[in-house]
């Protein structure tokens, strides 16, 4: 049996760099019964992170759809069901209000605005019946809010086994393997002006889905006309939808970034913003890696926040100093 762990820890070591990330399948629990909230995902955090603008975005979405027309694999070939999720509309927006904790964007309902011009036509009529009102009052039923950004754009890839393999060894029949196999969600997003028709910026990000398979066979005899057969083994596969939500959010951050360098919006604190934009450019041109930014990220949230001293309570720290100093004296 000490053969049968040894091997299994090499095929461990062997698959390690292709591991399904902690960022992508810890935060889904595996043993609880019962509904939980997720975790918040890195790519979440970060756009929390964003300081605030000078003034809040309306903005709308009427659609974020599945433009790769592909369904989803399986071993005897493909199915009916899409190979991603449907829903990215109702993922962007959530991604909207996430950046800067609700400070960034005004998102006005526009996926189902047949819906809501509904329920405001059974208002009026409803005001009409019972109070007899020939026009609505403005304040009961206001105007509607309008957007001054409309986002478009979608999933325009979704490509499967972009990376495949695995390993294995076997000793005296004792076996260990693993295998990996690693997909590619890619989104694209723009922001068209209302007023004048005029793509502003477009931005792209990626994500891979890992699934790796793990496992261990013994087959020998144990005594005289005995023989020991076992088997065991695991997967993991990262979730399709929390891949791609992690993309939309990473698009929605370089959306912000984005229009803050070409002057279309801009943060209320600049030199709070400005540490964010540098990260971000360097991410976009290739000096840092996705994983070095994270990591500096990181590094900050745990760092202690700096205060900045107003000029009275510098001169009274200076004032301070002196009478200590002249106290020494005597």
């Amino acid at each position: 049996m000490r053969h049968l762990i040894i091997l299994l820890s090499a095929a461990l070591s062997l698959s390690g760099c292709m591991t399904v990330g902690e960022h992508g399948r810890s935060t889904v629990p595996e043993t609880s019964s019962l509904a939980v909230y997720p975790e918040r995902t890195q790519t979440q955090l970060m756009l929390t992170e964003i300081p605030a603008p000078t003034r809040p975005i309306a903005i709308a979405v009427y659609g974020f759809t599945d433009q790769t027309g592909q369904f989803k694999p399986s071993d005897t070939g493909q199915t009916l069901s899409r190979a991603v999720t449907q829903g990215g509309g109702s993922i962007l927006v959530k991604a909207l209000q996430d950046a800067g904790n609700r400070q960034w964007f005004t998102i006005v309902e526009r996926e189902q605005l047949r819906n809501l011009l509904n329920e405001r036509q059974i208002i009026r009529e409803m005001r009409e019946r019972y109070l007899g009102e020939q026009n609505v009052n403005p304040q009961a039923l206001p105007a509607m809010l309008f957007a001054g950004v409309l986002l478009e754009g979608g999933i325009i890839s979704y490509d499967t086994n972009t990376v495949t393999g695995g390993a294995g060894a076997g000793l005296l029949g004792l076996g260990a393997r693993s295998e990996y196999r690693q997909d590619t969600v890619t989104v694209y997003l723009r922001a068209v002006s209302v007023r004048t028709g005029e793509v502003l910026t477009s931005v792209t990000a990626s994500k891979t889905i890992a699934s790796q398979a793990l496992g261990a066979s013994a087959f020998r005899f144990v005594a005289f006309k005995k023989l020991l057969e076992a088997e065991t083994g695991f997967t993991t596969n990262e979730p399709d939808q929390l891949a791609l939500q992690q993309a939309i959010e990473k698009a929605v951050y370089a959306l912000v970034m984005e229009g803050v360098e070409l002057k279309l919006w801009e943060f209320a604190d600049s030199q709070a913003g400005a540490p964010m934009l540098d990260r971000y450019r360097k991410e976009r041109d290739g000096v840092f890696t996705a994983e070095q930014v994270q990591e500096a990220m990181e590094r900050s949230r745990e760092a202690a926040p700096m205060r900045i001293k107003r000029e009275e309570e510098k001169t009274s720290a200076k004032k301070d100093d002196a009478g200590g100093r002249q106290g020494a004296r005597r």
